[in-house]
This record gives C-alpha cells, sequence and structure tokens, in this order.
C-alpha cells in the first residue's frame, strides 16, 4: 500500500512539472490548474507513504524518479536535446538511489 502511493506520488509530482512548463508561466489556465491540482495530490501521497517508509529513502526514490521522468519527457515531448550527459546523470541519480538503499538495509 505504500509503496504504491510512492508510485502514485511519483507521477502525479512529473504531471505537476509537465503542467508548470506547459502552463507558459501561468498564462494557460489548464495546465495551470493542472499544476495546482497534482502538486497537493503528489505531496499528500508522499506524506501517506513516508508513514512506512524511511523519509531518506522515500524522499531520495521520489525525487529520482521524478527527475528521471520528467527529463524523458522533457526530450520525447517537448524535444530538449538528448545528450550524453543527460542519460549518464539519470543513471548516476538512478545509481545513487540504489546505493543508498543498499547501504541502509546493510546496517
Amino acid at each position: 500500500m505504500y509503496w504504491l502511493l510512492m508510485i502514485i506520488a511519483i507521477l502525479f509530482e512529473v504531471c505537476g512539472t509537465t503542467c508548470m512548463k506547459l502552463s507558459d508561466g501561468f498564462r494557460k489556465l489548464r495546465p495551470t490548474i493542472g499544476l495546482a491540482v497534482f502538486y497537493p495530490l503528489c505531496f499528500v501521497c508522499l506524506t501517506l507513504a513516508i508513514e512506512r517508509i524511511d523519509v531518506s529513502m522515500a524522499y531520495a526514490i521520489w525525487s529520482a524518479l521524478g527527475t528521471a521522468l520528467i527529463t524523458l519527457i522533457g526530450i520525447w515531448y517537448f524535444k530538449e536535446r538528448k545528450t550524453a550527459i543527460k542519460f549518464a546523470s539519470i543513471g548516476l541519480i538512478i545509481s545513487g538511489v540504489v546505493v543508498l538503499n543498499l547501504s541502509s538495509t546493510a546496517l
């Protein structure tokens, strides 16, 4: 249940960030409303998830997967440049979360 809430929080965060870009600086109403809806939902789900998931792990996973997904959306949907550095950076972020998870279970 808590991991499902974490996944939902990540998806809401990605939707909110996408709406942020689409809102054109709050000049477009629908994406601005989406932004105002998705971020609070994200934080509600994240708050409920950290009842049982360590906050350090939850935040690392939430931020890492959110960053990776929004980077991919930026490349595919918003036609941002594809660079090896972007993909390597995503790999480093995800690797960092994996190492953080392994270090917390090793103790």
